[in-house]
Order: structure tokens, then C-alpha cells, then sequence
């Protein structure tokens, strides 16, 4: 599998919740998969996304897989964002100035 992209990889709420379940901590593929109604075989398929886009790393350990949080590629996120983030605190401080003056 090629390659795929940070962005490409958490446009899909069960990639994202993946990675927020390893926010704690390494957890095996089976536990993960436990999360989920899906199959065993379609959380491997979500993994391996993860993994392409290098926001997670496998660890075999005996029979099991173990998978980690690889934050590094969220930083493209993070900037890519920035600008979105400026511009609604600038919106929330100019609701909240407003919602001020209503209350007086």
C-alpha cells in the first residue's frame, strides 16, 4: 500500500477514533478492534492506513500486535489549522463583546 496522506487518513471517524483510543497508551489490535461493529479484518484495513500515513507504529509482540500513537505527522494538522483557529477566536471574542453589551 502506498503512502497516505495525514489528511487522507483522518477524513474516516474510525481512524480518528483509533487514534484517540491511543492517546492512552500502546493497545493491541484485538482490543482495539473490541471498539468497533466492524470486523476484525476491516479495523486491520483502518490500521494500515494509520500505519501508511505513519500515525501509528506496530510492535509484534509474541501472537499480538500492539500499536502506538505516532503524533509527529499531526503537526501538518496542527498548522495546517492554525489560521481556522485564529480566525474563530477572533469570532468568539467579538460574540463575546457583544453578548456583553446586550447584558448591560
Amino acid at each position: 500500500m502506498a503512502d497516505v496522506d495525514v489528511f487522507s487518513a483522518l477524513a474516516n471517524p474510525v481512524r480518528r477514533k483509533l487514534l484517540e483510543s491511543l492517546r492512552a497508551g500502546p493497545r493491541a489490535a484485538g482490543e482495539l478492534a473490541g471498539e468497533f461493529e466492524l470486523s476484525r479484518p476491516a479495523v486491520s484495513e483502518h490500521l494500515a492506513v494509520l500505519r501508511n500515513a505513519r500515525l501509528v507504529r506496530e510492535e509484534p509482540r509474541g501472537r499480538h500486535r500492539y500499536y502506538h500513537l505516532e503524533p509527529g505527522p499531526l503537526a501538518a494538522v496542527e498548522e495546517w489549522l492554525q489560521p481556522f483557529e485564529r480566525y474563530w477566536r477572533a469570532r468568539m471574542r467579538s460574540l463575546h463583546r457583544l453578548l456583553d453589551e446586550e447584558g448591560s
